[in-house]
């Protein structure tokens, strides 16, 4: 089975190979694609498209029996208090849409200030740690559980669930 995941993103790919371990012969590439959705996807809404667009044009930019799309956004969640990241995942073969989602983490108010007045997350946790390309190590995941949960785990969480409807004869 050929998948693409809509993202140049190393630890994307490598989420999406680990979740897709247990099948082997499967082959994942990665697909420079766009997600249709702002820079910092705000809401599930904005983020679930995201990941869904990623996953269509994964699928249609190659012979691949499979696109997934893996976005994190930033959400308002209702009952707990802050700003949480989140993340999501799709997966499609083109008929179907399977969709997962990883751990929610509240950020920090002095980081949640700053993605609130416009700033992204990625350069707001670069800018915190005074390193770069934090989205591409251990993610702000990994910086707000003292990497008891990285990126690559959280959206690797997201890729299986997601996976749902094309493992198992559970969905219909």
């Amino acid at each position: 089975m050929r998948v693409g995941v809509g993202s140049t993103n190393p630890v994307k790919r490598a989420a999406t190979e680990a979740a897709l371990g247990e099948f082997p012969g499967t082959a994942v590439e990665s697909v420079g694609v766009e997600s249709g959705v702002s820079e910092q996807p705000r809401g599930e809404r904005e983020t679930v498209e995201g990941a869904e667009n990623r996953a269509r044009n994964a699928l249609e930019a190659g012979d691949f029996d499979l696109g997934v799309g893996l976005e994190g956004g930033v959400a308002e969640v209702d009952g707990a208090e802050g700003l949480f990241l989140i993340m999501w995942a799709a997966a499609t073969d083109g008929d179907r849409v399977g969709r997962g989602a990883g751990p929610r983490l509240r950020l920090p108010e002095s980081i949640a200030v700053r993605v609130r007045d416009g700033e992204e997350l990625g350069p707001v946790m670069d800018d915190v740690l005074d390193m770069e390309n934090v989205a591409e190590k251990q993610g702000a995941a990994g910086a707000l559980t003292a990497n008891a949960i990285d990126r690559e785990g959280a959206l690797r969480q997201a890729v299986a669930g997601a996976l749902g409807p094309f493992v198992t004869d559970l969905y219909e």
